[in-house]
């Protein structure tokens, strides 16, 4: 199959922007990608990405879609130092009180930083032969009309012609949204849900047998509707840990060390605080804190008009809430799709974004119904609720509870938490049986 188009061109170098430009490289003569931060040769820390300096979870789903559109990146990443787990034996998951039933899954995760993963999967972009990464260059505007894109005005005034633009900025839609007002273009219905997550991450030297029997990361969740703390340590490339403390409505974690210990001194298990007790802190000035007030869905999908030539993607469609590790792994899928829909209609028209868009729809459906369920067990959560959220907010605690004691109730929590099984895999009669029989052999806390 030959190219699509020309050129396209990405606006946003981040996770996104990204796998989007490995996606369409296979389509396109050319892609550029635009980004007005200055890139770095080393997995550091960004100023334009604030949460990248905190724990990110790369779900497995999520890291089968990088490596079908990164062969071997995994073995990569690991080379580089990335940590290899199992997530039903290496991950202590602490929910309810008590943690879950450990048993080896069979599946693969990666344990690494966020600027670790960036840097090696933009590595790979940059070696693409057709594709050009341009960063200190920043878009200022879009050429065309609400029929259709095609072109990118560049500061400093030049301009790329284009065939398509995918928007890869990130929750906010930057300029892109106004751009595509100011052409006649209508925007897609939204909805917000005003959850008020904020979290600190402090890095830690790692040696062996620092957390409890072994593991190698451990998820604190909270217990609502009255404890909203949540917490995380990974294990990083460096031997360090990663360690973010934090939760929702106010539930935040102060920056310095000893605010920082003594939040994890209080929280509900003593794993954390044991961990960092042991730990040598690897800079005490090196605590970062982020505030995420709302998660957004944009329903692009819902729109009767849309333009030949443009299409979003990523954060820039839907904003998760971080707290659940959703969004990179989501930010790959919908690349696959994109590329799908190119590939179907063999051009970048307005047919072939509503197709990307409804089957964008159906990747983000899943993870946010799971996400904005949960925040919605908190009454201060605010925005459009899920149907039916009381009663099956309700049986996710059961199933919770019975992870504890049952291996099989934990295996279909952790497929649909990587989003490997859909969530009515929860919902079939012997999974329900074996919750609400679970739940009574379980620790009850709440």
């Amino acid at each position: 199959m030959g190219p699509v188009g020309r050129h396209a061109v990405v606006i946003g170098g981040s996770m996104g922007g990204l796998v989007a430009a490995r996606a369409l490289s296979d389509r396109f003569e050319r892609v550029t990608v635009l980004d007005r931060d200055t890139l770095p040769d080393e997995p550091s820390n960004r100023r334009a990405v604030p949460h990248g300096g905190h724990a990110h979870a790369l779900l497995i789903r999520g890291r089968q879609a990088l490596e079908r559109l990164f062969p071997g990146l995994g073995d990569e990443l690991v080379e580089a130092g990335a940590v290899r787990f199992d997530p039903g034996q290496d991950l202590l998951f602490h929910q309810m009180g008590g943690l879950r039933a450990r048993f080896n899954s069979g599946e693969l995760g990666i344990s690494l930083s966020r600027a670790l993963l960036e840097l090696s999967v933009r590595r790979r972009v940059v070696a693409l032969p057709n594709v050009t990464l341009r960063d200190r260059t920043s878009a200022v505007g879009l050429r065309g009309s609400a029929a259709g894109i095609t072109g990118v005005e560049v500061e400093g005034g030049e301009m790329l012609d284009t065939d398509l633009v995918v928007n890869a900025t990130g929750r906010g839609g930057g300029g892109p949204d106004g751009w595509l007002e100011g052409l006649g273009c209508p925007a897609p219905e939204v909805d917000t849900v005003k959850i008020d997550v904020g979290y600190t991450t402090r890095i830690f030297h790692r040696k062996p047998g620092d957390l409890h029997e072994g593991g190698l990361l451990y998820l604190m969740s909270a217990i609502p509707p009255n404890d909203k703390r949540a917490a995380a340590a990974f294990a990083i490339e460096g031997n360090r840990w990663m360690v973010t403390l934090g939760g929702w409505h106010k539930a935040h974690a102060p920056v310095d060390p000893a605010g920082f210990e003594k939040f994890a001194a209080e929280l509900p298990a003593g794993h954390v605080a044991e961990l960092i007790g042991r730990a040598e802190p690897v800079d005490d000035g090196d605590a970062r804190k982020f505030t995420f007030p709302a998660a957004r869905r944009r329903y692009f999908e819902r729109l009767r008009e849309l333009p030949s030539g443009f299409v979003a993607l990523g954060d820039a469609i839907c904003s998760f809430n971080p707290l659940y590790g959703q969004g990179m792994t989501v930010a790959a899928l919908e690349a696959i799709q994109l590329g799908r829909s190119l590939d179907h209609c063999g051009v970048a028209s307005a047919a072939m974004a509503r197709r990307y868009y409804r089957s964008a729809g159906k990747v983000i459906d899943t993870p946010w119904q799971m996400a904005t369920g949960s925040d919605f067990a908190y009454p201060e959560t605010d925005g459009p609720a899920p149907a039916g959220g009381t009663f099956i907010n309700w049986y996710v605690k059961q199933s919770m509870l019975a992870s504890q004691t049952s291996v099989e109730v934990h295996r279909v929590m952790l497929n649909m938490q990587h989003l490997l099984a859909p969530p009515t895999d929860i919902l079939r009669p012997t999974t329900v049986i074996r919750s609400l029989l679970g739940a009574r052999r379980s620790r009850r806390t709440g």
